[in-house]
């Protein structure tokens, strides 16, 4: 057994060893938010997600320090950066008006919706179609869990879960992680792409841009009309 001495000792080594961590989570983070996010704050966010880490690590578990606090840590700096929301209401209603409009679309034809087809649903020119995409990019895309927020309400992976514990959450969870990895793998394939790059390989934009021949603002409305795609296509798990 430590003294508590000991492990007030103990969580400053850790906390003395592993704040370069935050430093390179964050700026990681960093490379894909929007440019008012300050890194400052990240690092601060994840200094306290750190210390909570700290805290509460069990090395029983079996999941090493650095892995349980680079959970805690990024959790901590993307907390920081929803209770500072910068997307404004608009930007929130259209998303989802797109993807209303794609699941009308797809529910009628039962293939994947054209862009064409959702500006005429949305009674939109493309132009202004890809303009709504364009705005949307940024809102919350963290990860996949995130990116199927809307913003205004809590996420689906959130809404799923947060009236549940024990067995039951871990269901649900497991049901959430499927539908999400089918509704991924259903995707077109160019969206398919754009997300395997994004978020596995971790390119940015630009770099997206340069292996799909296209520019990097016709990457950014690939990737807002895949987040209205899946958002739509897992509108049962907010309905739930």
């Amino acid at each position: 057994m430590y003294s508590k001495a000991q492990g007030k000792d103990l969580q400053h080594q850790l906390i003395e060893r592993y704040a370069p961590l935050v430093k390179r989570i964050a700026y990681h983070l960093l490379a894909r938010l929007p440019a008012n996010v300050q890194v400052d704050d990240l690092i601060q966010a994840g200094m306290i997600g750190l210390l909570e880490a700290s805290k509460k690590y069990d090395g029983s578990k079996g999941a090493s320090f650095e892995t349980f606090a680079g959970i805690r840590i990024r959790g901590s700096m993307l907390d920081e950066v929803r209770k500072g929301d910068w997307a404004p209401r608009s930007v929130h209603r259209n998303s989802r008006m797109v993807s209303d409009a794609i699941r009308l679309i797809e529910a009628k034809t039962g293939r994947d919706a054209k862009d064409h087809e959702v500006a005429a649903e949305l009674q939109l020119s493309l132009e202004d179609y890809y303009g709504i995409l364009g705005d949307t990019l940024g809102s919350r895309l963290f990860s996949f869990d995130d990116l199927l927020e809307d913003g205004e309400n809590s996420g689906l992976h959130e809404d799923v879960s947060s009236s549940q514990s024990g067995p039951s959450r871990e269901f649900e969870e497991e049901r959430f992680q499927k539908a999400l990895a089918d509704a991924i793998g259903n995707l077109p394939e160019r969206e398919q792409l754009v997300i395997s790059l994004y978020y596995d390989e971790e390119l940015n934009l630009k770099e997206i841009g340069e292996v799909l021949g296209v520019s990097e603002s016709r990457v950014s409305q690939l990737h807002s009309q895949c987040a209205a795609r899946l958002r739509a296509r897992l509108g049962e798990w907010r309905a739930g």
